[in-house]
């Protein structure tokens, strides 16, 4: 009896070595599929760690269940991943295809277009997929490309604005020129006509010289003839040239402020951005009405031209654009009166060029303000405000 007590104690003994042993054996294997790629530190090989930290890309290291291991700020900012997921399809789809069977794979993506919005809203990137190591792990990178996507933007706008506004006149003055050797028996016909081709070459000149202007503005150099100007100029020489189109409208030009103000810049460069707000308040103001330029220091470091006009006010909804080349509140009216599309847009950065900005209020019905700010180039003595006088009293 001893004998067979003895024996079965000793294959319980067995029994219970065994289940132990298989069950440590499972235990092991289990943290073991877990650790390898698993825990951010055991997970990404040696020295990728530092090489991701360098990259200006936004770089995404994903594991063989699809978690993240490691994910760069501007991957997580950009909305790529959250917490330990790629919350994009696209990206967890191409980082399945590189691990199954091991081809780098490129593509351009899109984050962050709201639904209902046009495909120029969010951010453009071109993604680069590819296997890290032998463990099932997948290195995602994203180059965002959404500036050079906007300025390739502009610039097909920018031609096809050029390539339209320059058709108009010389198309007319194609058109013209048939027409006055049609009537070349009809010296009224043709005296009409080549008035009307006069307006054209006008037109015609003011746009190309706008867009050298702006050709030279809107670079990053800076300004090769910078010396001290003073507002009193800029403002008698840029009223004198809008006073013909004022006349023509019966609109009184008026200037007034602080007199004896100076900046650093470019004079003629000045004029012509202070031109063109003259010319947009009389182009946009009824008739036998007043367009105000004044001038005044604001503290000790910045001074201010306000160019005020009573005229139509431009909508809330169009403030924020009308400083686009090309851009017009009212093309019939701007077309009607001749404009470019490209004075705001001058002014805009000119002032820029100048180391200032350029600020409008404006309520339809009651008129606009475009103010231009600039550097003071040195803190004059205090002096009284001029009144306001016309160009005629200059």
């Amino acid at each position: 009896m001893e004998v067979e007590f003895i024996a079965s104690l000793a294959g319980l003994a067995g029994l219970a070595i065994g289940l132990a042993t298989g069950l440590a054996v499972r235990v092991s294997e289990r943290a073991q599929r877990t650790q390898v790629p698993g825990s951010a530190g055991a997970g990404v090989p040696p020295g990728v760690a530092s090489v991701l930290s360098v990259l200006r890309s936004s770089a995404v290291v994903v594991d063989a269940e699809d978690r993240v291991l490691r994910a760069s700020s501007a991957a997580r900012a950009f909305g790529m991943v959250s917490d330990d997921r790629l919350v994009l399809d696209e990206l967890l789809a191409m980082a399945r295809l590189v691990r199954r069977d091991g081809e780098i794979r490129e593509t351009e993506i899109q984050v962050g277009r709201a639904r209902g919005r046009s495909r120029a809203d969010g951010r453009w990137f071109a993604v680069r997929v590819a296997p890290l190591g032998s463990h099932g792990l997948v290195l995602v990178l994203a180059e965002d490309l959404t500036d050079m996507r906007r300025t390739e933007a502009i610039r097909r706008d920018f031609v096809a604005n050029v390539s339209h506004e320059l058709k108009t006149p010389v198309g007319a003055l194609s058109l013209l020129a048939e027409t006055v050797e049609s009537a070349a028996d009809d010296p009224e016909a043709v005296r009409r006509f080549a008035g009307r081709m006069q307006y054209e070459s006008v037109r015609l000149t003011n746009l190309v010289q706008d867009l050298m202007t702006l050709s030279r503005v809107q670079g990053d150099e800076p300004l090769p003839d910078m010396r001290p100007v003073g507002l009193d100029e800029v403002t008698a020489e840029a009223l004198d040239r809008c006073q013909i189109k004022a006349s023509s409208k019966e609109i009184e030009l008026a200037v007034g402020g602080q007199p004896g103000l100076k900046v650093r810049g470019d004079e003629e460069l000045l004029i012509t951005a202070l031109r063109n707000l003259v010319d947009n308040a009389v182009a946009y103001s009824p008739e036998r009405t007043r367009v105000v330029v004044s001038t005044r220091r604001v503290d000790d470091l910045n001074i201010e031209i306000n160019v005020a006009d009573q005229g139509i006010g431009i909508p809330d909804a169009e403030v924020e654009r009308i400083f686009e080349r090309f851009y017009r509140v009212d093309p019939a009216r701007s077309r009607q009166t001749g404009g470019t599309g490209l004075g705001l847009a001058i002014v805009k950065h000119v002032t820029t060029k100048h180391g200032g900005e350029v600020t409008v209020w404006s309520k339809e019905g009651s008129g606009s303000t475009f103010t231009i700010r600039l550097p003071l180039l040195e803190p004059a003595a205090e002096t009284p405000a001029a009144p306001l006088h016309t160009t005629a009293e200059i």
